[in-house]
């Protein structure tokens, strides 16, 4: 039975009991038409999108960027870096990407946002980032930092915009090769002079013990922070390093530890420095005694001969006041060379003559030419008395006689040029220079 009849309800054509229902694509086409975004936000957010929007001061482009900003600022820190990516941005203010440079032109220029250089940011693999921060001004505008509140206290946000310009400060300003935005783990950049994205030489052989690339210069960076150089830790405990059963553990435990890694490291250096240095001596002074082996040598002073044997492992040394010699076959031969490299001994020339020899024949020439001199000096002085003598100008120690006649015609009769002559040929003779020489 029905409850209301047909002419009470007021229903003059009856209607099928099982009527037909639309399809169910129609209904997801409905309501996907009229969707809208059901997110739910905050009120202090939804007030600020809303200022945001009713902004007459501003162009169209500029206020749809700045409710979009609006709505992607944290509310508790409106000074703080917006993290967002540009499709973000450009999704909620509806805008294109030109226009959405744009419209960051208009905000800036009216003093609404500040956007500080691109800074490195290497935890997420990224080469940088750029952020956007909101000025006092925009967040007094969109009520999310009271006026009042910011000119009674305005140390907090004062440090933050501290903290800001010291942050722009330590970067330069990016290259003009650098796109103003996000890089997309681009890890290996051509274009830009930093790490090409190759380990050092000296981390080269971690890859053996199990390190990946990345976890490498991961480690760098903790070294970094540690006031360390991962170069250094690895050199100072690389024999140990090699031989630990987790090494990654124990080189991050090692990174940690208050040691000079440094100091060590150079320290192992200079001592490998120095070992290659005296090798390279020993071997230049085996190479040298090679090549003396069998000569005599002499010292400077001539005190002491030195005979190197024939096979160079020993010298045989003799003193000018000893009577037998001395073999030095030890660790000689160091000592030796740089001796000799200093000029303190010297070679045996077998030509030139000995000491002895040489003095000896130094007194001979000496005797002879001393002994010729004085004979040369006696026969010109018998020469001259000679000729006094036939002069009779010759002095005597006898009273003078009066000559006579016969024998003053025989002096006189003596050819005086045929005596000097005679005398000469005499004194010249080789028997008359071997006679020793008379003292007048």
């Amino acid at each position: 039975m029905h409850i209301a009849q047909l002419s009470v309800a007021g229903e003059d054509v009856s209607r099928p009991q099982n009527f037909t229902s639309p399809p169910a694509e129609a209904d997801r086409l409905a309501l996907d038409e009229y969707a809208c975004d059901r997110s739910n936000l905050p009120w202090v957010i939804f007030r600020a999108a809303h200022r945001a929007t009713h902004t007459a001061a501003l162009p169209a482009r500029a206020r749809a960027l700045l409710a979009a900003l609006a709505r992607t600022v944290d509310a508790s820190r409106p000074y703080a870096p917006i993290f967002a990516r540009r499709e973000l941005l450009t999704g909620r203010a509806q805008q294109s990407m030109r226009t959405f440079y744009r419209s960051m032109d208009d905000l800036e220029s009216t003093g609404f946002i500040t956007r500080p250089p691109q800074t490195r940011y290497g935890a997420a693999g990224l080469f940088g980032r750029a952020y956007i921060h909101l000025t006092p001004k925009a967040a007094a505008l969109l009520g999310l930092a009271e006026p009042a509140i910011e000119a009674e206290n305005p140390s907090a946000p004062s440090k933050e915009q501290t903290d800001k310009t010291a942050l722009a400060s330590s970067f330069g300003p990016p290259s003009v090769t650098v796109a103003d935005g996000a890089i997309y783990k681009d890890l290996i950049p051509t274009t830009q002079k930093r790490q090409s994205g190759r380990l050092p030489a000296d981390l080269d052989r971690l890859l053996a013990l199990g390190f990946r690339e990345f976890l490498i210069f991961k480690l760098m960076r903790e070294a970094k922070i540690h006031g360390k150089l991962l170069s250094d830790v690895v050199e100072a405990s690389w024999q140990h390093l090699r031989r630990a059963t987790h090494p990654i553990s124990y080189l991050r435990t090692l990174l940690r530890a208050p040691v000079d890694f440094a100091y060590r490291a150079r320290s192992q250096r200079n001592a490998q420095a120095n070992e290659q240095a005296r090798r390279t001596r020993s071997e230049e002074v085996d190479t040298a005694i090679a090549g003396l082996a069998g000569q005599s040598f002499v010292s400077r002073d001539s005190l002491r001969r030195y005979r190197i044997s024939a096979d160079a492992r020993s010298v045989i040394i003799h003193h000018r006041e000893e009577t037998q010699p001395r073999v030095h076959a030890g660790a000689w031969a160091h000592d030796f060379i740089t001796a000799f490299e200093a000029g303190h001994i010297v070679p045996i020339d077998l030509d030139a003559p000995s000491d002895a020899e040489a003095a000896l024949a130094q007194r001979s020439a000496g005797h002879r030419s001393g002994r010729s001199t004085r004979s040369e000096a006696n026969l010109d002085d018998l020469k001259a008395f000679l000729r006094l003598k036939s002069a009779a100008a010759a002095p005597s120690t006898k009273p003078k006689e009066p000559m006579k006649p016969s024998s003053q015609s025989r002096s006189s009769s003596l050819p005086l040029d045929s005596l000097l002559e005679t005398i000469s040929r005499v004194a010249s003779s080789a028997k008359f220079r071997n006679l020793p020489v008379l003292e007048s």
